[in-house]
């Protein structure tokens, strides 16, 4: 199963949801891509597509843990009693200065973060500097670390079979500020076969 520490332990998911998406703009983003005012839109597009799935008890969800859409799926996720994993880059307190704080309204969801946080059954996981991906994923060897976890959430996600994934994102269409966004993700579900789920932020808002 995992293989680190195995932070499941003998639990064995009957799906897994693994999502990706925008962040929340930060106040001087030249383009809205995801504006705060949107929040509550994507929110309700979040609990439909898992509702539509029929995400119950019994199903694992995975995601980082960013402004915006991570956060408001593994939210839409707690509520409905599946059991959740957050993989993230680098160290708590990076990825919060680099994917929370820079969004608009930061601290509160800085906030909404660490009350996510403390009812997880199992703490975040930090991707190790020497974590060993399978050459099967492909991995750049000039991959950064947004890529490298991509392909790290991506990994732990077929462990339990290609079968079980669903893959769910909000995202605009478009690439990302830099190497390892939504796209990448997206593409590499794809590829497996996995059941998408796009929420298409161009005539979402």
């Amino acid at each position: 199963m995992y293989s680190d520490a195995d932070p499941l332990g003998s639990f064995v998911p009957e799906r897994v949801f693994l999502f990706s998406g925008h962040r929340i703009d930060a106040r001087d983003r030249r383009t809205p891509r995801f504006p705060p005012q949107s929040e509550a839109i994507a929110a309700v597009g979040i609990g439909a597509a898992l509702d539509a799935w029929g995400a119950r008890p019994g199903d694992l969800a995975l995601a980082q843990g960013a402004s915006g859409g991570d956060l408001l799926f593994l939210e839409a996720c707690l509520a409905r009693g599946l059991r959740l994993l957050m993989l993230l880059p680098f160290g708590e307190s990076e990825f919060i200065e680099t994917s929370i704080l820079p969004s608009a309204d930061g601290r509160h969801w800085r906030e909404r973060y660490y009350a996510l946080k403390s009812r997880l059954a199992v703490p975040p996981r930090v991707m190790p500097a020497d974590l060993e991906l399978p050459a099967c994923l492909g991995v750049p060897e000039d991959a950064g670390p947004y890529e490298r976890c991509n392909l790290w959430l991506l990994h732990t996600a077929l462990t339990w079979g290609a079968d079980k994934l669903h893959f769910l994102c909000v995202w605009n269409g478009g690439g990302a500020d830099g190497a390892g966004g939504t796209a990448h993700l997206y593409g590499e579900a794809r590829r497996r076969h996995a059941r998408v789920t796009w929420l298409d932020t161009r005539s979402l808002w």
